[in-house]
């Protein structure tokens, strides 16, 4: 059956590409993307699947029943928005819309799910049980798998999920993945430090904000390094820092921006105590204050060990042995696939999407404005999809 699916995904490959330009060219933002649902909807408007929607975003789930009698339901995960960020490809079918840009890869994501769902649906006189196809909106920062699953789309919840993620500066068709965390949690901190202003020249008379912040910047890193041990990692990045309008002015404020990740539940919810007590204590010994706002993101992104078990063995019979790598660590990016998983056990694999013979070390990566993408790399996600749903409609986690 692996063979035949690889077979048939290759078949597909010019409709899997066709609709990865079509979407490219026009990305979208956030938890609407209308113009990206309904390229979804034209694609596979011939296919025998049940389509829901909800109220909170222009996400889709279209539900496939096998012919072959009732058994488990597995659900199969792509992510339809772009970034605001400019192209810089010069690709013949390059984003059309300025400021914004498929450079994470959600396009090849939602092309390669419609041909899995067309690959399956091809089968379903022999398929037993339930297939589910998730085309998600709102994976940047907008929590939209959060939203799909409140808005009652994953209902009933599946036995099993899985998702791919492209990976442009890694190996061509390798497939990587690992059991247990696999992507961090993201929170997002603001901190203002509350001063008084005054003429730069006369320090002495103000409550200079400025060392201040600086002197949370610096003791956020030692903070991170003493209080969190390197077998389970935490990051606390500060990506700005603001005060002040004028070279002679001493500001009134200064604030702070930064992302903080762990890898484990308990670490996050320490990290979030660390940071409030450690900004507002530091503030004190100047006789100043701190106002503390965690915005929370992203959950850990955790595979089951069965799930990532059942993918390798999946990409060992579609590509040959060699073809699955694991891991030895988890990646700090996150992922809100996250949620999903959270109700279901199931797992994301990457796959690299260099060009075959390029130094894939140079390649740019994610979240560049000159990311590339092997569209010849395609059909083996697809099939990849399709053989993970089949395996667990058959044989489960065995």
């Amino acid at each position: 059956m692996s063979a035949d699916l690889l077979e048939g995904a290759r078949a597909l490959s010019d409709r899997i590409v066709a609709l990865r330009r079509a979407i490219h060219a026009e990305p979208e933002l956030g938890l609407h993307t209308p113009k990206t649902r309904d390229k979804v909807r034209a694609a596979l408007a011939h296919l025998p699947l049940d389509w829901r929607e909800g109220p909170s975003t222009t996400g889709l789930v279209a539900t496939l029943k096998g012919a072959a009698g009732e058994g488990r339901t597995v659900l199969l995960r792509g992510d339809m928005d772009a970034l605001p960020m400019p192209e810089e490809t010069g690709l013949p079918f390059a984003s059309t819309i300025p400021g914004a840009m498929h450079a994470c890869g959600h396009d090849t994501h939602t092309a390669m799910l419609a041909g899995a769902a067309e690959l399956l649906c091809g089968m379903r006189d022999q398929l037993s049980g339930t297939i589910q196809f998730m085309f998600q909106p709102g994976e940047e920062g907008y929590h939209g798998a959060r939203f799909m699953l409140d808005d009652g789309l994953i209902d009933p919840l599946p036995d099993a999920a899985f998702a791919l993620h492209i990976m442009p500066d890694s190996p061509h068709g390798l497939v990587a993945g690992r059991a247990g965390a696999l992507m961090a949690s993201a929170d997002q901190f603001d901190i203002v430090v509350e001063g008084r202003g005054g003429h730069a020249s006369m320090p002495h008379q103000t409550r200079d904000p400025v060392p201040v912040a600086c002197e949370i910047v610096t003791a956020l890193q030692a903070m991170v390094t003493r209080k969190f041990p390197v077998s389970d990692p935490v990051v606390v990045t500060v990506a700005r820092i603001e005060a002040g309008t004028a070279h002679n002015v001493i500001a009134d404020r200064a604030s702070l921006k930064g992302t903080m990740r762990t890898l484990s539940p308990g670490n996050r919810t320490r990290l979030h105590h660390e940071i409030e007590r450690l900004a507002t204590l530091i503030a004190a010994a100047h006789d100043m204050t701190a106002a503390v706002r965690i915005e929370q993101g992203f959950p850990v992104t955790v595979c089951d060990e069965r799930a990532v078990a059942l993918g390798e063995a999946v990409v060992e019979a579609l590509a040959g042995p060699g073809k699955f790598h694991r891991l030895s660590h988890p990646i700090m990016g996150a992922e809100d696939f996250s949620y999903v998983l959270e109700k279901a056990p199931g797992a994301m694999f990457f796959l690299g999407v260099s060009h075959e013979g390029d130094d894939w070390r140079q390649c740019c990566g994610i979240h560049s404005t000159r990311m590339m993408v092997d569209e010849s790399v395609l059909p083996l996600g697809t099939a990849l999809l399709a053989g993970c749903a089949t395996r667990f409609l058959k044989e489960g986690f065995a």
